[in-house]
């Protein structure tokens, strides 16, 4: 009987700190990408490659100190996946091993893309490449290279959708995670899909879309976090 008691209780704390790691983890990328608005995307100047090649030359270190934001959110991104899977284990582990797998897959695309942002500030202050080729040139390349980070990140953002899916989809049948938050899940998830396949396979990207789609992807992914933060693991409160 003590053992029972022992392993409910390592098993209610193990799922306590899956639940409060999925709310930092989740901080943790919102910062990253706050600081990153700050600084790298603060000189980043749409459709002017010229504009945006001054600024960055300008301000380099504050540029390629928003690489790190980035490296800050995929961490928290990470421990995001780590959190769900051990929380949501007990519903269906393969399921939540796969919802693990689609982070790690949107990470790794994440990171890669990272090279092209530092590619971006490299491009327009090249002692080296001024050799060869002409300024506009070289801001053009810069320009290029910093879009591709956008392709990259979107292809990313591309799986992350599924990532979603399957974690709406075990909150929504765990039975101790409020419904609600199962569906708001699965509403990001359609957000996330649409809002990348049309980013990265549309002739032109309708910017009046990424905002109606942003509202349900902001919701979903803070709702579960927050609620798991502060209710996730509690035992009878996981009702």
């Amino acid at each position: 009987m003590n053992s029972e008691t022992d392993t409910s209780k390592f098993a209610d704390t193990s799922q306590r700190t899956a639940a409060i790691a999925v709310g930092i983890g989740l901080l943790a990328s919102i910062l990253g990408a706050v600081f990153v608005e700050l600084t790298t995307n603060s000189l980043i100047v749409a459709d002017d490659a010229a504009t945006t090649a001054r600024n960055i030359m300008a301000s380099e270190a504050l540029y390629r100190a928003g690489i790190f934001g980035w490296v800050v959110a995929i961490l928290g991104d990470m421990l995001r996946a780590w959190g769900l899977y051990v929380f949501f284990k007990r519903v269906n582990q393969s399921l939540a091993l796969l919802s693990v797998w689609f982070m790690l897959v949107h990470d790794a695309i994440f990171a890669a893309s990272l090279v092209n942002l530092y590619f971006g500030s490299v491009f327009p202050s090249s002692a080296d490449l001024l050799t060869v080729f002409e300024a506009e040139q070289l801001q053009a390349l810069g320009m290029l290279v910093l879009n591709g980070f956008e392709y990259g990140f979107h292809m990313g953002l591309f799986f992350f959708s599924f990532h979603l899916g399957v974690v709406g989809y075990l909150a929504y049948k765990s039975g101790f995670v409020p419904k609600i938050l199962g569906v708001l899940m699965m509403a990001a998830f359609l957000s996330y899909l649409i809002d990348s396949f049309a980013f990265l396979f549309l002739p032109i990207y309708p910017e009046l879309l990424n905002q109606f789609l942003m509202l349900p992807e902001i919701i979903g992914e803070v709702a579960i976090a927050v609620w798991l933060a502060f209710k996730g693991g509690k035992g009878a409160t996981d009702k």
